[in-house]
């Protein structure tokens, strides 16, 4: 005991820091500032709370083609936490746990360098990039996680020969195959483990090991579809092969036009992990593949098949790609940057690329956790989260004010209409509103050029009744047709790049109106 202490006296003391650091960066980032919710996080928390209220519906996600994974998970969390955008937020945390300590024992089994571990461990706790992802409601976080111990488990499994690691493996796959589909990869990219058995010197034991190790990868295999084969007992099983279709380029797209949208994908995945890797990871990955290329040509490309590989065939086949989609192989990309480390010819100079990651990851972080409309976010996703109606900007406001309204005025029945009916919103009002049965929140379609009808023969049967639209949603005067702005919520100002903060278009704003009676003079 006390030799297994001495030797491992610097992990013990180290990943515990490092898992402590990054775990109170990302809650830091949940708590001290609330980034407005994002459009699947309305929708993947407003599906967790109705499955929570109505078993019958615990297959709901496969109703827009979705595993429900994440969302089963989340239930527990809606009871722990009075906010469910925390309890979302706060599971993605809880998987950058599990992801944070897979990656260490995979560089650890790699490796065998307990300081290359550590690295790894801490690229990945201090990136921007997975700390910006691990503390938002998107499952992008539960796939890493299992990414990242499928192939752990899976080396294991071809270097032991072992059944318990085989059925593991199984256990983790599945957990992919219930959580998104980019599971397929891990799935076809598992077999390649067969690179790291152990061959005997005899003929026949090397047939021997082939066989066993077949049979193992079947009982990986059988577990995983057996387990992904739960989703059928939904009834909507069908609609994940036809949701994915909308968003892949069917494989003859290859050879018709190859170059279109990869260069353009591509490109982007670049920009993303040199803008919020940051940079000084990707200096470090070249040269991990670089320094390690001969003496570890399997850790090598084990680890390049699993981060670059999906990069390329996204690039090529994705119909919409953002940051997210590749957020599953940078656990691969910080084990092969940390690998570099095992060089002692250049120790110095990567010393000092480290000490310019962690300086520069955490002013970005700093930044993310107290003024996010200033970080350096890639332009594209700077869009996505702050600045377009999949922006939630002001929705947790407008859900504050409508409960006070409630509570004010309790003999009153409330209607709210919202622009379209699946998404930011209604979804991220809805579970807001999920304690408040008294407001009912109805879809109302968008791009309106009048006010709906069924809000109209609201106010009509005495309802109290307010709208809350997007101003690039209606092109009508809302004073003439007798809305009452009631308040306005500005989001984050366009910008043309992400070191700049010109204006290259309006503000998108967001607006809570009461409909009101044409002769009502308080308009």
């Amino acid at each position: 005991m006390r030799k297994f202490l001495y030797q491992w006296k610097s992990v013990i003391i180290f990943l515990p820091t490092i898992s402590l650091f990054g775990f109170l960066l990302r809650v830091t980032r949940i708590v001290l500032y609330q980034q407005p919710i994002f459009a699947d996080e309305a929708i993947y928390v407003r599906w967790a709370q109705v499955m929570r209220a109505e078993p019958t519906l615990r297959f709901l996600p496969l109703s827009d083609g979705k595993q429900p994974l994440f969302m089963w998970s989340m239930i527990p969390l809606l009871k722990l936490f009075s906010d469910p955008l925390i309890a979302g937020r706060m599971l993605s945390v809880i998987c950058s746990l599990a992801t944070g300590i897979g990656i260490f024992l995979l560089t650890y089994l790699l490796f065998k360098n307990k300081k290359v571990s550590l690295i790894a461990t801490l690229l990945y706790a201090l990136s921007p990039f997975a700390v910006f992802f691990d503390s938002m409601a998107l499952v992008d976080s539960m796939l890493a996680s299992f990414a990242v111990w499928t192939l752990y488990l899976g080396l294991l499994t071809a270097q032991k020969l072992r059944l318990d690691y085989a059925m593991l493996t199984g256990f983790a796959l599945g957990g992919a195959s219930l959580t998104k589909s980019p599971w397929i990869f891990f799935a076809g990219f598992l077999p390649l483990s067969a690179i790291f058995l152990g061959w005997p010197r005899r003929p026949g034991d090397k047939f021997k090991t082939l066989v066993t190790y077949a049979l193992l990868l079947l009982v990986t295999f059988t577990l995983s579809l057996t387990i992904y084969n739960i989703l059928r007992l939904g009834p909507n099983f069908h609609l994940i092969s036809s949701r994915n279709a909308d968003y892949v380029f069917p494989l003859s797209h290859f050879w018709t036009n190859p170059k279109d949208p990869f260069i353009f994908h591509f490109d982007r995945a670049l920009e993303w992990i040199w803008g919020i890797g940051p940079w000084s990871v990707f200096l470090l990955f070249i040269g991990g593949v670089i320094i390690n290329f001969k003496k570890y040509r399997k850790q090598v490309f084990i680890l390049s098949v699993w981060s670059v590989l999906p990069i390329l065939v996204q690039s090529e086949f994705a119909k919409v790609f953002t940051a997210r989609y590749i957020y599953f192989s940078l656990p691969f990309i910080f084990i092969l940057a940390a690998s570099a480390f095992l060089s002692e010819k250049f120790k110095k100079l990567l010393n000092v690329i480290l000490i310019i990651f962690i300086i520069h990851s955490l002013s970005i972080n700093y930044v993310l956790s107290t003024n996010i409309e200033r970080a350096p976010l890639p332009p594209g996703e700077r869009s996505g989260y702050l600045e377009e109606w999949t922006a939630g900007t002001g929705i947790r406001e407008a859900a504050e004010y409508l409960k006070e309204y409630a509570r004010n005025n309790q003999d009153e029945n409330i209607i709210v209409g919202t622009e379209g009916y699946f998404g930011t919103l209604p979804d991220g009002l809805q579970l807001y509103l999920n304690k408040n049965p008294e407001i009912t929140v109805i879809g109302v379609g968008i791009n309106l050029k009048e006010i709906p009808d069924s809000l109209l023969e609201s106010q009509k049967s005495g309802n109290t009744t307010f709208m809350v639209i997007n101003n690039s949603r209606f092109s009508f005067d809302p004073l003439e047709k007798g809305l009452e702005t009631v308040a306005v919520y500005p989001k984050a100002f366009r910008r043309t790049d992400a070191h700049e903060y010109t204006l290259y278009g309006p503000q998108e704003t967001l607006y809570l109106f009461r409909l009101r009676e044409k002769d009502d003079k308080s308009i």
